[in-house]
């Protein structure tokens, strides 16, 4: 494999090659995967033993219609088949969301989510670039977001809560008063993938108030949580005139009948699933004070189930993934093609500790040698940076070429807000001090809810629910009347054994 890595990346039009083209450079067994964020504690063995036995059957007929496994989902989930889409993964409502629903420009911070840049951007929209700032830890300001928005005139704006690539994570009461203040842009889309792995609240998804507003998405994963990805399934949550607008477009058999076995079969496991999100949030923390021992490793405090971490001055993120997947059979992600990152930094799925381990005594060798800090890490300039589209290519090619933060005017006084739009205007937030490694936690440390933010007044509450929606539907009836279903205040059933919105119920 050792000769085939470098050009493996380069003829790949994604950020890294797929794990059956790694597979068939070698002796047909993968490396241990750091890089595709995916749970790995679900499916349970038993699940997978239960999958196969029905192979023949499941890749032999055809699924039944995406309606029939989208009403299975919603009963499972307590949500309102009218405001729900499921598609053949996220990917694909991404690309819906931006021919349906983006006229002309979109705003998103950035390092993110690749498809929230290049999608818009490949269908010739205005793609405005909030850069998050190193030295603020790549945490996101809303405020100065929002001032942003007004200043460059945008019309749909993206927040990936936790973001990816570095984790950071937005609280709810923060998301509903953006979301409010943003009520004359054409979209807001919260981007929830990877919220399930969040332990920062009990409740955090804002699922609940998208319904009720005219111009709200929520995009949910169900590969990346349910440790699935080649199965490709995924749903959005919204108003009902928007879910139905993009589920008028999907196809009848956009789902495949993987997606559907599985759907069916998670009303019978959610304990199983509940304790996988909670081993991976311990998990994290275990991950985030080992790797953060290693001389001159900047660990970010991250709500996902991967960490976004700075590689030491001198560490060169190519050479770093190269010799990591040639020596050590490890496979990492190296982020300098993504757009406000550089090759300085990597992000690392959360994996059991026996994979840990092997990562920690990789890096040891290919940052120091053979002992900490015996040796310098290797530097090289790099390779060139391709995203395999061309306008993505132009962009980056008018920065410094590697994909690091643009220069984006900020100004000082945003642009007038329409009077209609209750104008947003939050306490300041206090400056956070330049991240620092973090420490190792205590022998019987679990993860302990994050700091309310007070910088924020009290959200406003739902709409009334004699307001009608965009689509003539009230509150009221989203919530339940008129022969919808009910919704209750958490996404999945609490009576039941399957866990909440952020997977924070029952445990078993």
């Amino acid at each position: 494999m050792a000769g085939n890595v470098t050009s493996l990346f380069r003829s790949t039009a994604a950020h890294s090659p797929s794990m059956a083209a790694l597979a068939r450079e070698s002796d047909g067994a993968g490396p241990v995967d750091f890089c595709i964020p995916c749970n790995p504690y679900f499916p349970t063995p038993q699940m997978f033993e239960a999958m196969a036995s029905r192979l023949r059957d499941i890749i032999t007929y055809y699924p039944s219609g995406a309606d029939t496994i989208t009403a299975e989902l919603c009963g499972l989930l307590r949500l309102p088949p009218q405001c729900v889409a499921m598609g053949n993964g996220s990917t694909e409502l991404i690309t819906w969301i931006d021919h349906l629903l983006v006229r002309e420009s979109l705003a998103v911070p950035v390092p993110t989510f690749g498809r929230w840049t290049d999608q818009p951007m490949e269908t010739g929209k205005r793609v405005d670039m909030f850069p998050l700032q190193e030295s603020s830890g790549f945490a996101l300001d809303l405020a100065q977001y929002a001032e942003f928005i007004r200043a460059r005139g945008t019309r749909v704006a993206v927040i990936c809560n936790p973001n990816n690539p570095d984790g950071g994570y937005q609280h709810k009461q923060t998301l509903v008063q953006f979301m409010d203040a943003m009520a004359d842009l054409d979209l807001v889309v919260i981007d929830e993938s990877f919220l399930e792995f969040a332990d920062a609240e009990a409740e955090p998804s804002v699922v609940q108030e998208a319904m009720l507003r005219p111009n709200v998405i929520v995009l949910r994963s169900l590969g990346k949580n349910f440790g699935l990805h080649g199965i490709r399934f995924g749903y959005l949550v919204a108003n009902p005139a928007l879910a139905g607008k993009v589920r008028a477009m999907l196809p009848k058999w956009n789902l495949n009948s993987f997606a559907e076995h599985v759907v069916f079969m998670l009303r019978d496991h959610g304990t199983e699933y509940a304790r996988s999100l909670l081993q991976v949030r311990r998990d994290r923390l275990e991950m985030s004070s080992q790797l953060s021992s290693l001389p001159g490793l900047t660990v970010y405090p991250s709500q996902g189930n991967f960490l976004f971490v700075r590689l030491p001055v001198g560490a060169e993120g190519t050479v770093v993934r190269d010799r990591l997947l040639t020596e050590h059979r490890v496979l990492v992600r190296e982020c300098g093609n993504k757009i406000g990152s550089s090759s300085r930094f990597l992000r690392l799925v959360v994996r059991p500790q026996s994979d840990v381990h092997r990562l920690v005594s990789g890096l040891e060798q290919v940052l120091y040698g053979t002992r900490r800090g015996a040796a310098g890490p290797e530097q090289t300039t790099g390779t060139g940076y391709s995203s395999g589209t061309a306008a993505v290519d132009r962009l980056v090619g008018e920065t410094n070429g590697a994909g690091t933060p643009m220069p984006m005017p900020m100004p000082a006084v945003p642009q007038q807000i329409p009077q209609q739009v209750p104008p947003y205007h939050p306490q300041p937030i206090p400056q956070q001090p330049a991240p620092q490694p973090i420490a190792a936690p205590a022998a019987q440390a679990v993860p302990q809810p994050l700091p309310q933010p007070a910088a924020f007044p009290p959200a406003t509450g739902p709409t009334p629910p004699g307001v009608p929606a965009r689509g003539g539907l009230t509150a009221a009836q989203v919530r339940g009347t008129n022969g919808l279903e009910a919704a209750p205040a958490t996404g999945w059933p609490g009576p039941q054994n399957w866990p909440n919105a952020a997977g924070m119920g029952q445990t078993g």
